[in-house]
């Protein structure tokens, strides 16, 4: 399903095509100039030409024209806090669902292991809008029918029902010690993990070298080097009309784990830990795919490729 969204610019003024305001890209090089951005994060910036793969962005006389899809799955659920609490509690997991295979404890992080990997990103090709164009757009669940009515969904259908989760998980409370912000620009994103962990920021995703994708088979650890730090945030995209990322703070540590396939493909992966258990729902699935009790032990798991860890440096 495609989304036509017009939205007056009121009294913001803003111009991205053939102009020189600050992009997403410039914004990010203006306040993270020592900071690569990881190709999780370059692929969700929109271009001046972004046909139907993605977000458009025009701007003329008085009109913000943003051009949007959502694919719907309705089996599927990215990785998020809302995912652990909730779908993985559920019961209603499938052996077969990528995401399970991504699940390992701590001492499992070392030379030689092996694990049989998909390493998934969401089905949807949808970029970041610019900050001041998503800072006008509702977000919300109290503006449900005036989202809806701008993107032409009909409130009884499965996009709308996406809608109104992914809006539900960035409202809901957080787990005790967790802070969280669900980002609508990749500025904002920028904005609150800077804040959390300050400008001196890695940001890191899992890719492969050279190839688009992962394919799914036996991978074995060559290195796993953990990230001198537990002041971690994890962002997570969600589903939406246009890029939204769940970010999180919460007692973590994360890990950069490189391995290797068995056709040779060379993956980086990044990897967090969960310290703390003891709050996660009994019925967790992951307490019985890994046989281990609540709060007991670290809980760790390889990160998607379209979510990003950020941590100081």
């Amino acid at each position: 399903m495609k989304f036509f969204l017009l939205l007056p610019l009121l009294s913001v003024s803003v111009s991205f095509v053939g102009s020189q305001a600050m992009t997403p890209e410039v914004y990010w090089k203006s306040i993270l100039p020592n900071t690569s951005m990881p190709k999780s994060i370059k692929d969700l910036l929109y271009t001046e030409l972004n046909d139907e793969k993605s977000t458009a962005v025009g701007v003329g006389k008085g009109v913000v024209k943003v051009h949007t899809g959502l694919k719907v799955k309705p089996d599927y659920v990215i990785l998020s806090a809302a995912y652990f609490i909730t779908y993985l509690s559920s019961g209603k997991v499938k052996k077969d669902d990528p995401n399970v295979s991504l699940f390992f404890l701590r001492n499992d992080l070392h030379q030689g292991t092996e694990f049989n990997l998909h390493f998934t990103k969401t089905d949807q090709n949808l970029t970041f809008l610019p900050r001041k164009i998503a800072d006008l757009i509702p977000f919300s669940s109290n503006n449900l029918s005036q989202i809806y009515n701008e993107f032409s969904v009909k409130p009884d259908s499965l996009e709308a029902e996406i809608i109104k989760h992914t809006l539900k998980q960035c409202e809901d409370k957080t787990l005790k010690g967790e802070e969280k912000y669900c980002a609508t620009s990749l500025e904002s994103m920028v904005d609150f993990c800077t804040t959390k962990l300050g400008k001196n920021v890695k940001a890191i995703s899992t890719e492969a070298n050279n190839k688009e994708s992962i394919p799914f088979q036996k991978y074995k650890i060559q290195v796993a080097k953990k990230l001198a730090t537990n002041k971690v945030v994890v962002c997570h995209k969600r589903k939406y009309v246009y890029a939204v990322f769940y970010c999180h703070k919460s007692s973590t540590e994360a890990y950069v784990v490189s391995m290797i396939g068995t056709d040779g493909t060379k993956v980086n992966a990044a990897a967090i830990c969960h310290m703390d258990t003891s709050k996660w729902n009994p019925k967790h699935f992951t307490f019985q795919l890994l046989k281990v009790k609540p709060g007991t032990i670290p809980i760790c798991h390889f990160l998607p490729e379209d979510q990003v860890v950020w941590v100081p440096y």
